[in-house]
Formats: C-alpha cells, sequence, structure tokens
C-alpha cells in the first residue's frame, strides 16, 4: 500500500484566497494524535486569519480549529486514542504557528488533550461543530488566572465551576449575549451543565434554538426595553450575577453590556473580540477571551464524550455543509463573512 498524501489550503499572503496544494505529511510527537480528516468546520476568527493575517505567524499557512475524524497515528505517551478511533480535535496553530497544526488540511496534529472519542451515533459533519467552541466556553467561564489575550488586552477571570454530568445549582446567573452563535450556544450548554442560571440575548427567531441550548431565559437584542428587563430578569433569580459573556462584541453590543453592568452595579465582561475601549465604569472587569488552554484538559478527557453520549452536550447550532473538498473552504469562508446565525459551516473531506 501507497504512503497517504496530505493536502492542504494554504494562505499565501493576507487578503487572498486558500489555495489547495500539497502538504508536508505530519507525524505524531509525544502528547500528540494525527487525524484523517472527514470535516473541518469555519469560524469568524479563520476570517480575520485570511483578511488581515491575525495571528499568522509564517505566510504560507494552514489555520483552522476544528476538525473530526479517524485517528491515523497516536504519538508517545497516549494512552486515550488508538488508531481508527473517531475524534474531534480543536488545533492549535493558532499558538504554535506550526502547518501541521491547522485544521485546513487532510490530515492535522491534534493534542490528545485537546481530543475526545466522537460517539458512533453522531456524524463528523456535525460533532466537527464542537470543539472551538466548547474550548472557548471553557475559557469563558473557569480561567482563574489573569492573563493577555493580546498585548495589553486582559484574559476575564470568572473562575466558575467546571460543566458536570450531574449538575447542581450554583446559585449564579451568567448573562450570553449572542446565545445563537456558535460560542454562544455551546457556552450556554456548558455554563447550564456547571449549573449556572443563563439569560441569553439573541434575534427573536433564535428563541427556541437558544432555549434548546439550556438557556433559562431569553430576550430579543432589537427590544428598545431590552437592558430594563434583563436587569430584572436577573435581580428576580436572587442568584449571584457574575456578568456578561458577550460572543458578538461589536459597537451595536458593547453600549448594552455596558449599561445593563451599570445597573447591576458592576461585574466581568468577558468578549470574544477586543472589549470596549472606553466607557467602561470602573467596577466592571473587561476583557476578551483567549481560545486555547490548558484549563479545557479536564473537561476534554473526563466530560465531552460521556456528554455528548447523554445528549447533554448538544452539536449546536447544527452544521451548514458548504462542499466536499478542500477547495470548498473558500466558499465557506465566503458565506461566514456574509452572516450566518443559529448555523455552523463546514465542509466535508
Amino acid at each position: 500500500m501507497s504512503a497517504p498524501k496530505n493536502q492542504a489550503a494554504w494562505l499565501n499572503k493576507a487578503n487572498t484566497p486558500l489555495e489547495v496544494g500539497d502538504a508536508p505529511m505530519p507525524t505524531a510527537g509525544a502528547g500528540e494524535v494525527v487525524v484523517k480528516n472527514a470535516a473541518v468546520a469555519i469560524n469568524p476568527l479563520d476570517c480575520h486569519m485570511q483578511d488581515v493575517g491575525v495571528f499568522v505567524q509564517n505566510f504560507p499557512a494552514v489555520f483552522g480549529c476544528d476538525v473530526a475524524g479517524e485517528v491515523y497515528e497516536v504519538g508517545a505517551g497516549v494512552g486515550r486514542f488508538k488508531k481508527g478511533d473517531r475524534v474531534i480535535g480543536h488545533t492549535i496553530n493558532l499558538i504554535s504557528g506550526r502547518v501541521q497544526d491547522g485544521a485546513n488540511a487532510l490530515y492535522t496534529v491534534v493534542p490528545a488533550n485537546k481530543a475526545a472519542i466522537l460517539p458512533d451515533a453522531i456524524s463528523f459533519t456535525d460533532g466537527v461543530v464542537v470543539p472551538f467552541a466548547l474550548e472557548t466556553a471553557v475559557c469563558v467561564l473557569c480561567i482563574t488566572k489573569p492573563g493577555e489575550a493580546l498585548p495589553g488586552v486582559p484574559i476575564p477571570t470568572l473562575g466558575l465551576p467546571y460543566p458536570s454530568l450531574n449538575p447542581k445549582s450554583a446559585g449564579k446567573t451568567l448573562i450570553i449575549y449572542g446565545g445563537s452563535s456558535s460560542v454562544g450556544s455551546m457556552t450556554t450548554q456548558v455554563a447550564t451543565a456547571a449549573g449556572l442560571h443563563v439569560i441569553a440575548i439573541v434575534g427573536a427567531h433564535n428563541f427556541d434554538f437558544s432555549k434548546r441550548a439550556g438557556a433559562a431565559q431569553v430576550f430579543d437584542h432589537k427590544d428598545p426595553l431590552l437592558v430594563e428587563k434583563v436587569v430584572d430578569a436577573v435581580k428576580k433569580t436572587g442568584n449571584e450575577f457574575v456578568g456578561i459573556f458577550d460572543a458578538i462584541a461589536t459597537e451595536a453590543s458593547y453600549p448594552n453590556d455596558l449599561a445593563i453592568l451599570e445597573k447591576l452595579g458592576g461585574g466581568h465582561l468577558a468578549c470574544s473580540h477586543p472589549p470596549p475601549a472606553k466607557g467602561v465604569p470602573e467596577n466592571v472587569k473587561a476583557g476578551m477571551i483567549f481560545a486555547v488552554n490548558d484549563i479545557a484538559t479536564p473537561v476534554w478527557t473526563n466530560f465531552v464524550t460521556p456528554a455528548l453520549e447523554a445528549g447533554q452536550i448538544k452539536c449546536l447550532p447544527p452544521p451548514t455543509v458548504v462542499g466536499k473538498g478542500l477547495e470548498h473552504i473558500n466558499e465557506a469562508l465566503k458565506k461566514s463573512k456574509a452572516g450566518v446565525s443559529a448555523t455552523k459551516l463546514v465542509v466535508e473531506l
């Protein structure tokens, strides 16, 4: 049998289309697995990497964060996986800069502590929506040590409990702005599994979807009385208010974030993009989430697979499959830039 050949969707310079071409065949180092990818997913971060080269350390580059497929090779010291296992994984090109760590390829290296067995009942195209959003959600909720996402941009430290297969009420309330986004809906699920009361702010057409993800209450982001209604809902829970995670993080959402926090006496504002540069009250700790952190290791190791098996973590939002083949990643990136709602764009391989 001839040796397999790898290909990747290469970014040769910022603000250009990806070009499919040959790529080195990766090997699994200690603590790593090589995954033969069956599906990859698109995140808004990928669009920023393509357009302006943010986080790209070297050109040409292979980026992408979400893979689902079969384990092709197992590195030294890895006991949780064997060749042929169906897995999902969160890739780390974002911090390593290594070509072999980018998702947009036929074969990708994944740290074993950022991968989990995908139950047989779940398709690769469904499962691939989970990894990046899951790790981001854990980073939103569980980071306890201060750090920086970018130079001078702090990482929020909510320090909330890990998700559990048998959650008990934590007596805490979290607001998630953009609860129907990929990261927003996954953070809703993980927060609910940690015993939090989640209040989601979404479009009115996504109320049912957000409730399916576990939101206890939902509010329309276009409601002119949004701030007053959300503040009243938080107060009526009788819980400790821990803050807001803004998964949208735009100039449109920030004023509402800050108005809600001001009326509730302050708190944390965790953002998926750099936080507002001005107008942040002294009693509000605003920062940006950086979605690669070893804080997620226990979740990957102990929680993801049984939670998927039990339906406690659902593959939300559901995928929209753009096409089959690396050449369709450009089309998926274009669709992501045009905007999607309550779905995640996926490319089969």
